[in-house]
């Protein structure tokens, strides 16, 4: 995913959301700052691999969700979804998150020599001064919604789990298999919803790039209001 093709895409969001692109280039150049340029081949595992995109919805610890993490060549794990699959004695190959839950995570499996992609977004500048150097810098994976700048890359996405999506796309991944996604938990906010919707969304947009139909988007697809990618 080139920047030039996200751009418009995250535009859309800044403005649905109300947020500004300064308070997003900020938190890049801090955490540009605490962080060097990550080696992708700690990930090289997931090219041409079937992949667990693991979300941290209540569905994650269905006993079919958990088997179709445990039967993926590889598992990246949006936020506590690590927490979870690690309970049940299923190790992750990746960690995506904002810093926003468990940090404690963040640096147990990053002195593992598990990566972790820590994304800077204007809301959570604290929180990647606090946990950022703790961390073994040579599996820190920086990512921001706006421009790439410096070691700070952009792959796509905006929620942790859609961002493990299109990393994984990014990466060579030759099947994306999505456990612990809950479009309609009735227990998140409104402002989570929306998140939601957005995720949703752009998968649909990620397996039009990629000509996969994704098991999870089956019967919603119609539904999905696709106008703000660009299309009719």
């Amino acid at each position: 995913m080139e920047f030039e093709t996200w751009e418009p895409v995250y535009d859309t969001i800044c403005r649905d959301f109300g947020y500004p692109r300064e308070g997003d280039e900020q938190a890049r150049d801090i955490l540009a700052s605490l962080t060097t340029s990550f080696d992708l081949a700690h990930l090289a595992a997931v090219d041409d691999a079937t992949v667990a995109i693991a979300g941290a919805g209540p569905s994650l610890e269905t006993e079919g969700a958990l088997e179709s993490a445990r039967e993926a060549d590889v598992v990246i794990a949006a936020s506590t979804a690590a927490d979870v699959l690690a309970a049940h004695d299923i190790p992750v190959d990746c960690m995506v998150t904002d810093l926003d839950k468990n940090p404690e995570t963040v640096t147990q499996l990053t002195a593992a020599g598990v990566p972790v992609a820590v994304h800077a977004h204007g809301d959570n500048i604290p929180a990647i001064r606090r946990v950022v150097p703790d961390c073994d810098d040579e599996f820190v994976l920086p990512t921001t919604q706006a421009a790439p700048s410096g070691p700070v890359r952009n792959f796509g996405g905006f929620t942790d789990g859609d961002r493990a999506a299109f990393l994984a796309d990014h990466l060579g991944a030759a099947r994306l298999v999505f456990v612990g996604w809950d479009f309609d938990d009735e227990s998140v906010d409104a402002v989570k919803a929306d998140k939601l919707e957005w995720a949703e969304r752009l998968l649909y947009w990620l397996e039009q790039r990629r000509g996969e139909r994704f098991a999870v988007l089956d019967e919603r697809r119609a539904e999905i209001d696709v106008s703000a990618l660009g299309f009719e």
